[in-house]
């Protein structure tokens, strides 16, 4: 049995040469950390002619910007590989594959993204890629529907949601999507000039009461097996090509809430490209997001329907309308989940880069309020929002 230890680089490369695959395991020669280190260790790994060919990733047991005062479940190493094994299971297109696993040392082998970019870097430098949107409604429509009870059977069903309990990472989730912005609390960060702003939200009952419902969703609707996290800083993009990473937040609830935290990040991009681009040159940016979001959730509604028809297992959920009737409820869930993404990445502790490198002060505090005015009024007005020309004509009228 592994003993833990964190992983230095020259663990890395032993550690890919050993389980990475390769015909030729001595060709690996180098490791290089990547990302911001936060809660894990990531090492590209280089063979003898300078390529990357493997990355391995190793879970840290606490917050690194935080210290050893903010602990983490080594757990959710096993969690974040089983979740994107059963994902690749329903969506290896745009899954990344993993190699191996080891959950003694919270270390997984996976598959080389390199020749891929993150997908929220693309979107702030306003590149394009135009099949995207629909990939990730793909996606999202594979892995929910056949991790669901459309098509799986309950007693499989209960097991899988036995197997990816994730307490300690949906207490992150309930603490930063529902409890910090609406109270006092050290964790939240934004500018001292939005302090009013802010208030607002914790004075407000109609908004903590709709933000309460959406949380006690969250908490007890075993809908499917979610990413959790899914936003565009965890998808890699290329021409033609989709795949979604980072899954440790992997657990079973809302479908609505994969939706949601996904058409979420588009809408913070949409509420920041005026700070990168100017408010003329971020017009036509801003027009594609929106398209983006309609063209994400048109392709999972239509598959996740084209999937019910084909493929659900349940007699009393494969009768003629209920898959329809079903992703009503989802998309009302979706568009309040989208609200409180919007302000949880204005004020509380993760930020994203959309907002957070507009370089002026005065207009990067303007598209932090665009974004918690929008969150707000879609947390309010989910259930009334009935369509998404609905949800983008709100957009357009709270812009």
């Amino acid at each position: 049995m592994s003993q833990y230890h964190t992983f230095t680089a020259q663990d890395a490369v032993a550690y890919a040469q050993q389980f990475g695959g390769l015909d030729d395991p001595s060709s690996l020669v180098e490791a290089q950390e990547v990302g911001d280190g936060n809660l894990n260790l990531v090492f590209k790994i280089f063979d003898n002619q300078g390529v990357s060919r493997i990355i391995v990733k190793q879970a840290l047991p606490y917050v690194r910007c935080v210290g050893e005062s903010w602990p983490l479940t080594l757990d959710r190493a096993r969690l974040e590989a089983q979740t994107l094994v059963e994902h690749y299971q329903h969506s290896p297109q745009h899954t990344v594959k993993i190699h191996h696993f080891d959950p003694e040392l919270a270390v997984m082998v996976m598959e080389d993204l390199s020749s891929h970019k993150i997908w929220r870097g693309e979107l702030i430098n306003n590149v394009y890629y135009p099949q995207a949107a629909r990939q990730l409604g793909e996606y999202l429509a594979h892995t929910l529907f056949h991790t669901s009870d459309f098509y799986l059977h309950p007693h499989a069903k209960k097991a899988q949601v036995a197997q990816f309990i994730n307490p300690e990472m949906c207490e992150i989730t309930e603490d930063l999507f529902f409890n910090d912005p609406y109270q006092i609390h050290e964790r939240n960060n934004y500018p001292a000039a939005l302090e009013s702003d802010v208030a607002a939200l914790r004075n407000d009952d109609q908004l903590k009461i709709a933000v309460a419902a959406l949380k006690h969703r969250f908490f007890s609707q075993a809908e499917a097996l979610l990413h959790g996290d899914i936003h565009s800083g965890s998808i890699f993009v290329a021409d033609g090509s989709l795949k979604a990473i980072d899954a440790e937040f992997g657990y079973f609830g809302p479908m609505g809430f994969d939706i949601g935290t996904a058409i979420g990040n588009l809408l913070l991009n949409f509420c920041g490209l005026p700070g990168h681009l100017g408010i003329r040159d971020a017009a036509a940016g801003r027009e594609q997001r929106l398209i983006d979001i309609q063209q994400l959730w048109t392709t999972f509604a239509e598959r996740f329907q084209a999937l019910a028809a084909e493929k659900s297992r349940d007699a009393a959920l494969s009768v003629p309308g209920y898959a329809s009737a079903f992703l009503k409820k989802v998309w009302h869930d979706a568009i309040g989940f989208c609200g409180t993404e919007l302000i949880r990445r204005s004020v509380g502790l993760s930020h994203v880069a959309d907002i957070d490198t507009i370089r002026d002060d005065e207009m990067r505090h303007e598209c932090l309020r665009h974004a918690i005015t929008l969150g707000k009024a879609l947390i309010v007005i989910a259930d009334r929002i009935d369509s998404v020309d609905d949800l983008l004509a709100r957009v357009r009228q709270y812009s």
